[in-house]
């Protein structure tokens, strides 16, 4: 279905991106050790080839200046805690703290692919039902090429990271992590 973008990935204009891997969110998912296999194998490559690493990371803002719905939910008080130590970022490494959901929206994260010509985002990470598939969406409405690997993306709700695998997969290319390895 995507065969006709194949032309526009290329290697020196991609970045990955890590999404909320922290802590409290690895160790609620539903594949934790296999999540973080492929998420490390994607890490290493990425490193080998030098694309840029974006980690994002949850920071809540203080509660009196969260959404009211988010205040409602108890997101205020929510610790995530630190990047896992399996993955943990390099001195290289770009590391993002965000406040919402879309990892374009109070952050410099566009400005900053943009400078670097970088037209092509990876995503990995936790929740791909939430962060994930609204960030990935967001990166498709501003003209960037979005690509999930499926596998190396995950969530505490099966079901939903199913669904949102199923419906990411009609709009933008979502491979495996052998398909990264093999073609990055």
């Amino acid at each position: 279905m995507f065969q006709n973008i194949q032309g526009q990935i290329k290697r020196e204009r991609s970045a990955l991106v890590v999404w909320d891997v922290q802590e409290a969110l690895v160790s609620a998912i539903f594949n934790r050790d296999e999540f973080l296999s492929n998420l490390a194998r994607i890490i290493q490559r990425s490193r080998h080839l030098n694309l840029p690493l974006f980690y994002s990371k949850i920071t809540p803002l203080p509660e009196k200046f969260e959404s009211p719905l988010r205040r409602a939910s108890g997101f205020g008080k929510f610790e995530p805690g630190d990047i896992v130590k399996e993955v943990y970022p390099e001195k290289s490494d770009v590391v993002i703290n965000k406040n919402t959901a879309s990892f374009f929206i109070g952050t410099n994260f566009e400005l900053m692919i943009r400078n670097a010509g970088i037209n092509v985002i990876y995503f990995t990470g936790i929740a791909t039902e939430m962060g994930v598939e609204t960030s990935a969406r967001h990166a498709q409405n501003l003209g960037f090429i979005p690509i999930i690997i499926q596998d190396a993306v995950s969530s505490r709700d099966r079901d939903a990271h199913e669904r949102s695998l199923k419906n990411l997969s009609r709009m933008m290319p979502v491979i495996s992590t052998e398909e990264f390895l093999k073609t990055v």
